[in-house]
């Protein structure tokens, strides 16, 4: 090779050496620029809080959307009991499987669900400020209830429920106990009445038309007559409602309201639902009339006298629907749809819930005469021996026993044996970090039955609720009404009919039930059900015979 062509070639790789040093520089430079400029924005500016370390979310070690549809399938299948007493069940078994951990996670579809049944665990979302908002179950019954105090979120609930508070003061409930007393003794000659044509009656049933008499008077100021009527048109539909919601609820396919009201189901749905509301917005619009008309023939100079405890002038009793007028005519923003609104909702919350209580009440005193005995006794000696006296406010608070025999039914057959909400921020419970989009599903039926906090939890002992034995208790244990600042604003209304119902009864009545807890199979249809009923026989009281 040339002299010439030796400098040429050594040149050439000079410059491709070079080029190649030079452009690996600048990529070099460059990262360590952008490394320099990432370090200090995720150190300085960004500042992530330190990931502390969660425990897993307990739950089936094979949890998916595909691997859940096995059960379920298995459930749809089964012939031995309806679909709803096998859901319940399996809930129930999990939850037996988890006891220790107090919660367990799956998928129902695409959406995860966190059961909770140990206090610990239902605490932190209950009492929750910001936990606020019901579960996607809720939406189904939405139809009838729209964003009444039930299903309404967040700002409105707030504002709903600092607006009805009011209506479910201590002396507007007492001026519902006379309604309580009327209706328990129509109820008390139903049962007469129907043991004179069989040995035995479901009482669920009779006790549902008595509560829901109850409820129309109280929240409509209106007598429906179902005790008289149950053919009723509104009675029917509600029932109707109710348990369409339920089946829909079961049946994923039908969860969209294109397909559902295009079947049989939908439609008889969607004609209930008329049916209520038509019934519903009649008796507002009627008695907005009627209330106008009164104030109008008011004089100027009457005085009627004004209560500052609630807040309204001393009138005859009235109804919820009264009170929520008497907001509507001074608030036009709270329109005579929100009224019937919540009209909707105290009949729905009010009605069945209370029917399974005393239903199961009077079921559990039948399995357990001595326990009746203690109850009727305790009635007798603060009652006396006129068994058609009306009983009081402060009758209702000296029957203590019977007051602990409804709470131990409470805890063994909660009314709602379910409730839910859904997360919309994350939430940690119980060390494990729980992400936003879960439906929290707290099942208060397996929460009551914690051998923790009761022990031999499956027996009937009304003791449980003396002063003495419940202090101290975890204040999340015992939840039949919920809890937190979402909690039941009618509970004290409850309490008030129960006694005073339960109280009528057993003036009257030595109760008997006829099948064993063995043979009760239970349903969650958004209040607890037994499917195949409460067989019982009520035998009359002679007075003072047991004395």
């Amino acid at each position: 090779m040339s002299t010439s062509g030796s400098i040429l070639f050594d040149r050439l790789g000079y410059f491709v050496v070079s080029g190649v040093y030079s452009a690996l520089s600048t990529v070099v430079l460059s990262i360590l620029i952008l490394y320099v400029a990432l370090t200090f924005y995720y150190k300085k500016i960004y500042k992530p809080k330190p990931v502390p370390l969660y425990r897993p979310i307990p739950g089936p070690k094979v949890n998916g959307i595909i691997t859940n549809v096995v059960p379920l399938l298995s459930i749809f299948r089964n012939k031995a009991a309806s679909n709803s007493v096998l859901l319940f069940q399996l809930a129930c078994a999990y939850s037996h499987v988890f006891r220790k951990e107090g919660m367990w996670l799956f998928y129902g579809g695409f959406k995860k669900i966190l059961i909770l049944h140990k206090a610990e665990t239902v605490e932190p979302v209950l009492n929750s400020s910001e936990v606020l908002s019901k579960g996607f179950e809720y939406e189904f019954l939405t139809p009838m209830l729209k964003e009444g105090l039930l299903t309404s979120k967040r700002g409105k609930w707030r504002n709903r429920r600092k607006l009805l508070t009011p209506a479910f003061h201590f002396r507007i409930l007492d001026e519902f106990i006379p309604i309580f007393n009327e209706q328990a003794k129509i109820f008390a000659s139903k049962i007469a009445s129907s043991m004179e044509k069989a040995e035995w009656i479901d009482i669920a049933p009779i006790t549902s038309l008595c509560t829901l008499d109850i409820i129309c008077e109280t929240a409509m100021g209106k007598k429906i007559n179902a005790q008289i009527n149950s053919e009723s048109p509104y009675v029917q539909a509600l029932h109707k409602f109710c348990h369409a919601a339920v089946e829909r609820l079961l049946r994923p396919w039908v969860w969209a309201d294109a397909i559902y009201y295009r079947t049989k189901d939908g439609k008889k749905f969607k004609r209930c639902l008329d049916v209520m509301n038509n019934f519903t917005r009649k008796v507002v619009a009627e008695r907005k009339v009627q209330k106008l008309q009164e104030i109008a023939e008011q004089s100027p100079n009457h005085d009627e006298g004004f209560d500052e405890v609630i807040g309204r002038k001393n009138r005859r009793r009235q109804a919820l629907l009264d009170l929520l007028l008497d907001v509507h005519l001074n608030d036009e923003t709270f329109t005579l749809e929100d009224v019937a609104e919540e009209v909707d909702n105290f009949m729905f919350a009010g009605h069945d819930t209370t029917s399974s209580g005393l239903s199961f009440a009077l079921y559990m005193l039948g399995l357990h005469p001595e326990i009746q005995r203690k109850v009727q006794q305790e009635i007798d000696d603060v009652l006396g021996d006129d068994e058609d006296r009306q009983i009081t406010l402060d009758d209702i608070k000296q029957l203590k026993y019977l007051d602990c025999v409804l709470k131990e039914t409470r805890r063994l057959w909660p009314p709602t044996p379910f409730i839910a909400r859904d997360l919309e921020e994350d939430l940690i419970i119980d060390g494990c970090l729980v992400p936003k989009g879960t439906s929290c599903g707290i099942l208060i039926y397996m929460l009551h039955r914690d051998p923790d906090v009761f022990p031999n939890p499956e027996v009937f002992d009304p003791d449980r609720f003396l002063l003495k034995h419940a202090a101290g208790r975890h204040p999340f244990a015992y939840v039949p009404f919920s809890a937190g600042p979402r909690n039941c604003i009618g509970q004290r209304f409850a309490m008030f009919e129960g006694v005073t119902v339960m109280a009528t009864i057993l003036r009257k009545f030595h109760v008997k039930s006829l099948d064993a807890l063995d043979r009760i199979h239970l349903v969650d249809e958004l209040v607890l059900r037994s499917e195949n009923g409460l067989r019982m026989s009520f035998v009359p009281r002679k007075f003072r015979e047991d004395h």
